[in-house]
């Protein structure tokens, strides 16, 4: 009867190791060493972006990557000299255009529920899923701030401290209707206020 013993190994340059825990450790150590991980970073589009039609570099249009309004992309590192960040969403990679897209908050609870939906965050099971306080039958919206906006410096309403300061990018989840002054109740992080419709732009669930 034939007896087959299998090993794991470490192939080096100079010899081959049989795996034990401490060679597979110096292993790692010296692997992790030796790699550099760009920063990862989560933004979300503003606008479609279809680059066959829209590149300002037709030549380079098919290294860059299309998308629709809401779609979470992934991005490595700063953007380049040309304004262009380098991201993948959706099973492709490619350039994206740092006008087009806005970086998202992961610190906040909707957006995380969202992003646990689509993979980019593992999921804590043990979040209850009524720990946002919202009552079941108001209706929540995703909304994009196209603008920055501060309350002191550009509201119209003398009671301008019931209102919710925010940036450009951020996400901002509003509650009910809009009120007769063209406001919302919106949520930010936990902080809540009214927040000006005509600075918002709707952001599709998924």
């Amino acid at each position: 009867m034939e007896t087959r013993l299998e090993l794991d190994v470490l192939i080096y340059p100079d010899e081959v190791r049989v795996v034990t825990p401490e060679a597979l450790r110096e292993w790692e150590l010296e692997t992790a060493s030796q790699l550099s991980i760009p920063d990862l970073r989560l933004f979300v589009a503003l606008y479609p972006y279809n680059p066959a039609a829209m590149s300002p570099n037709y030549e380079a249009a098919a290294e860059e990557l299309p998308f629709v309004p809401g779609q979470i992309i992934k991005v490595f590192g700063d953007k380049d000299a040309d304004g262009f960040y380098h991201g993948e969403s959706g099973g492709l990679s490619g350039y994206v255009p740092s006008n087009m897209v806005a970086e998202i908050p992961v610190g906040d609870d909707y957006l995380k529920d969202l992003l646990m939906q689509q993979g980019f965050i593992p999921v804590d099971h043990t979040v209850a899923s009524d720990s946002t306080g919202i009552p079941d039958d108001v209706v929540v919206q995703r909304m994009v701030a196209l603008f920055d906006y501060d309350p002191w410096e550009s509201s119209p309403n003398v009671d301008s401290d019931a209102e919710l300061g925010f940036r450009s990018g951020d996400i901002i989840y509003v509650l009910g209707n809009m009120d007769p002054d063209g406001f919302y109740l919106g949520d930010l992080h936990g902080r809540r206020g009214l927040v000006p419709s005509n600075f918002l732009q709707p952001l599709p669930w998924n």
